[in-house]
């Protein structure tokens, strides 16, 4: 098989597909392998929770910022170049970031992974879409399911990891992915086509004012342990106004909002999305360490517990895939979104007494959910847009992700400042439960056509 694209010819777009989906999953990989790492390096370098959040905060804000920009370099200056300048970036910060010598340096190199792995995504994307004709919405698809099931694979990976060589041994998981990647990035991905005709129009503005609202909007929900800041929260709404007018006027924005207010099916897709991210990270992240500090398990151990949620939901990603296909996407999301309320219910029903069977039991449950509903909105969402518009899409899709990632983690510091115990699990379950019960009007929303209730 093979695929035209200018003058050249894709002898096996398979093998071109597993090395952009080798590239796609660092991120995510890297996004939750941290979690069962964070007890270890907050006792060595002397952390509070709010550190720990920031520490994880700072790798979504940049992957959020430089997602969107990259994508765009890589149309302009070649994607196949930005690709394989993503996996040196990576490769650097991964060699370096166990040799921190403090929390400062480590966000450092933090930083240059999250620049890295923001590169392989959208030019990953943007490569399907230029060699790959055949169910190239599918391939995209897949992609998205790769980022999502690395995600949950990333505690277990380096809870099992973590018990023989300690934190750093989490970044040079990367290498055997990187290598793999490369060599066969170098070999099936056609060389980029130099072009002359455009030249790629910065839109500095646009990328400060997206970096500054993060920013801001993360300063505003880390002071919520102290107190309602009203002068943060006034400062971050004006410059998200200020971002949101400013690139509705541009020709090329940074982020396209235009596309957001004209797509509003989209737009609530993406606002469900950021909801279950935030119920799913947030587990991914506190979870790993209530199980080390009050439960007592090792990495290895709380690892193994964290096994559960992406087993089920990797185990539900072909079955809910099949049932939406067949009945349609309101009832598969519906039974997703009662489920995970169901789950998160459950997780108030246990403590550091509690049986560690029915813990797992709990997080099963949570998993199904999340398998269900991750699938179910990516899919609902390349239902709706145009094919044409599955570039941008995609790349709002990602974003979506970090946000609800940096919500996760802000919610992390501000519900744990105390420390890790059973009570402060119970409010952060009780938050976590109210954002569930949420999506439920949004879902009902979003599946309202009846080219969505029906058979797709």
């Amino acid at each position: 098989m093979s695929v035209i694209h200018n003058e050249f010819v894709v002898k096996n777009p398979r093998l071109l597909i597993v090395a952009i989906a080798l590239g796609v999953i660092l991120n995510p990989l890297n996004t939750t392998m941290i979690t069962v790492a964070l007890p270890a390096i907050q006792n060595e370098f002397l952390l509070t929770s709010g550190d720990i959040s920031w520490l994880i905060a700072s790798y979504f804000i940049v992957s959020a910022v430089f997602l969107p920009l990259i994508g765009k370099l890589s149309d302009f200056y070649g994607r196949r170049k930005i690709f394989l300048c993503g996996l040196i970036l990576v490769s650097i910060s991964s060699l370096l970031a166990p040799l921190s010598p403090n929390m400062l340096f480590l966000v450092g190199m933090r930083t240059i992974q999250a620049i890295g792995t923001s590169a392989l995504y959208p030019a990953g994307i943007g490569m399907v879409r230029a060699y790959i004709s055949k169910n190239q919405n599918r391939v995209i698809a897949t992609l998205a399911v790769f980022a999502t099931t690395s995600a949950a694979f990333g505690p277990t990976i380096s809870g099992l990891l973590i018990q023989y060589g300690g934190w750093p041994i989490i970044f040079y998981v990367n290498f055997p992915v990187i290598i793999m990647s490369a060599i066969l990035a170098l070999k099936y991905i056609p060389k980029d086509i130099k072009n002359d005709e455009k030249t790629y129009k910065w839109d500095i503005i646009g990328i400060i004012l997206f970096g500054s609202l993060m920013s801001c909007w993360m300063v505003f929900l880390q002071s919520l342990e102290r107190g309602f800041n009203i002068w943060t929260f006034i400062l971050s709404i004006m410059i998200t106004l200020i971002f949101y007018y400013y690139e509705k006027k541009r020709t090329e924005p940074f982020i396209n909002v235009g596309f957001l207010t004209k797509n509003l099916n989209v737009s609530f897709i993406y606002v469900q999305y950021i909801l279950a991210t935030i119920v799913f990270f947030s587990m991914l992240l506190f979870m790993p360490t209530y199980l080390q500090n009050v439960l007592m398990l090792d990495s290895k151990t709380a690892g193994i517990m964290m096994l559960s949620i992406s087993v089920f939901a990797m185990m539900m990603t072909p079955i809910a895939t099949r049932w939406i296909e067949s009945i349609g996407f309101r009832t598969p999301l519906i039974f997703g979104a009662i489920v995970g309320i169901a789950g998160v219910g459950l997780l108030l029903t246990f403590n550091n007494t509690s049986s560690l069977v029915w813990l797992f039991m709990i997080l099963a449950i949570i998993g199904i959910s999340n398998g269900v509903l991750s699938i179910g909105s990516q899919n609902l969402l390349y239902s709706i847009v145009m094919k044409e518009q599955s570039g941008i899409a995609s790349g709002l899709l990602m974003t979506s992700r970090f946000i609800g990632n940096i919500l996760a983690s802000s919610l992390y510091g501000v519900m744990f400042a105390s420390g890790i115990n059973d009570v402060n699990k119970n409010s952060m379950t009780s938050v976590l439960l109210i954002v569930s019960v949420i999506m439920i009007p949004g879902i009902v929303f979003i599946t309202k056509s009846k080219a969505l209730i029906g058979k797709q």
